[in-house]
């Protein structure tokens, strides 16, 4: 990881995307496909300046078996914050473990589960997830 790459920056990363959620689900609130929401998203971070993929196909390599299409990503921000978008009636233990798993493959820092299929997306519309690597990382 990049010197230049702090506990500190990943949190204030961390914000932008909650609030750009935010931003989202109080002006068009619950009831759309997760796609309408992902492409709102990609617009509000790339207008913040943010790097954002999309629909990323991550390939897995097992022992010597690669696997071309292990999963898919909805969000990778600044190649640092995995963002998985559901707009769900609820999020499952599943969901949960299927972002922790792409943190672990692709070694990121944190990770952020935001479902738009609830009333307030900072009080329950959103988990997030950190690894070792943020350990790693020094705070300033």
């Amino acid at each position: 990881m990049n010197e230049k790459i702090t506990q500190q920056y990943i949190d204030h990363l961390v914000h932008e995307i909650i609030g750009c959620a935010i931003e989202i689900h109080k002006e068009l609130g619950p009831g759309l496909l997760e796609s309408a929401y992902e492409k709102c998203m990609i617009f509000l971070l790339g207008k913040k300046g943010f790097k954002v993929e999309s629909q990323l196909e991550v390939p897995i390599i097992f022992h010597e078996l690669l696997i071309d299409r292990g999963f898919r990503l909805d969000l990778l921000v600044e190649n640092l914050v995995i963002v998985e978008l559901k707009a769900v009636k609820e999020l499952t233990q599943v969901n949960k473990q299927q972002i922790l798993t792409h943190l672990k493959l692709l070694k990121k820092p944190k990770g952020i589960l935001i479902n738009f299929h609830c009333s307030n997306i900072f009080y329950e519309g959103q988990q997030t997830f950190v690894t070792n690597e943020y350990a790693k990382l020094p705070f300033k």
